[in-house]
C-alpha cells in the first residue's frame, strides 16, 4: 500500500508559510528488512498543531528522528523552513536544529545540576544569546508558564508536572518554528497531562510555531487541531469508531 500525501494547515492561516515539507520518505531499519514505511509525505503550515497516533513500533519516534535530522531517510525529501536536510552535512543540521526546532520528552530530560532559569536557556546559550538577554528572555518563558517564582529552584525541587512545564519553556524559549513533543505526558497523571497539554496548546498558539505531538493516548491526541495514523501505509486520519 502505498502512502497518501497529507497536507496540513490551520484553516485560519491556509495562507501561512510552509514549515516543513516531507516527500515521499521511506525508512527500514535493516537494508534487508520490510519498510517501516515508505512513500510518506506531509506539508505543516506554520501555526498548525498535529498529533500522530499509532500501534507500537509504526515508526513514530523514527519518523521524529528523521524530521529532526538525527536520522537520515533510504528515500526521500525534508525541508525544514525552505532548507533540504539531505543537502546539508550533519554539522549544518545541528544548526538548523537549534535554530528551528524545539524537543519535548516524555523523560523531560532536565540537567539536575542546572537550576530551572538555567535549564530553561540552554537552547539560548547554544546559540550564543548574550547572559543578560539569556537570563531576561528565560525568566520571562517561565512567567509565561506559571513557573516564574521557581527559576532559582533545582529539578529535584519541583514536581513531574513541573518538569514538564520547564520542558515546554526550554523547547519555546528560543521561539522555534517548529515544536516536536514525543510522548510528553506519558509520566504524568491525567489531570496533569491534560493541563500541560492545555499549556501546550496555549504556548504554540502564542508563538506562531508549528508543533507535532507523538502519543498513544486518544485524550491526548484531541488537543492537536488534526489526528493522523501511522502504519505500514503511511499517515492517513484514524478509522472512524464503529
Amino acid at each position: 500500500m502505498r502512502s497518501r500525501p497529507v497536507s496540513l494547515s490551520v484553516t485560519a492561516m491556509s495562507n501561512a508559510p510552509l514549515v516543513l515539507e516531507v516527500e515521499r520518505l521511506s525508512k527500514r531499519f535493516h537494508q534487508d528488512s520490510p519498510p517501516l514505511f515508505e512513500n510518506l509525505s506531509l506539508e505543516l503550515r506554520s501555526g498548525a498543531y498535529i498529533a500522530i497516533m499509532g500501534e507500537s513500533g509504526a515508526g513514530k519516534s523514527t519518523l521524529l528522528n528523521l524530521i529532526a535530522g538525527l536520522e537520515r531517510p533510504e528515500a526521500g525529501n525534508i525541508r525544514i523552513d525552505g532548507e533540504e536536510l539531505g543537502a546539508l552535512d550533519d554539522d549544518a543540521i545541528t544548526r538548523l536544529r537549534r535554530r528551528t526546532m524545539g524537543f519535548i520528552f516524555q523523560a523531560f530530560h532536565v540537567l539536575p545540576y542546572l537550576t530551572v532559569q538555567q535549564n530553561v536557556a540552554l537552547p539560548l546559550d547554544l546559540l550564543g544569546v548574550k547572559g543578560a538577554e539569556r537570563r531576561a528572555r528565560a525568566g520571562q518563558m517561565l512567567e509565561r508558564v506559571g513557573l516564574g517564582a521557581m527559576s532559582r529552584r533545582y529539578p529535584r525541587e519541583v514536581s513531574g508536572g513541573e518538569l514538564q512545564r520547564i520542558a515546554i519553556a526550554r523547547a519555546l524559549v528560543h521561539r522555534p518554528r517548529l515544536v516536536l513533543a514525543d510522548e510528553p505526558t506519558g509520566n504524568l497523571d491525567a489531570r496533569t497531562a491534560a493541563q500541560v497539554l492545555d499549556l501546550l496548546r496555549e504556548q504554540v498558539r502564542e508563538s506562531g510555531a508549528s508543533a507535532i505531538l507523538i502519543t498513544h493516548s486518544p485524550v491526548a491526541a484531541r488537543s492537536a487541531d488534526r489526528v493522523l495514523t501511522l502504519d505500514a501505509g503511511g499517515l492517513h486520519p484514524p478509522e472512524p469508531v464503529a
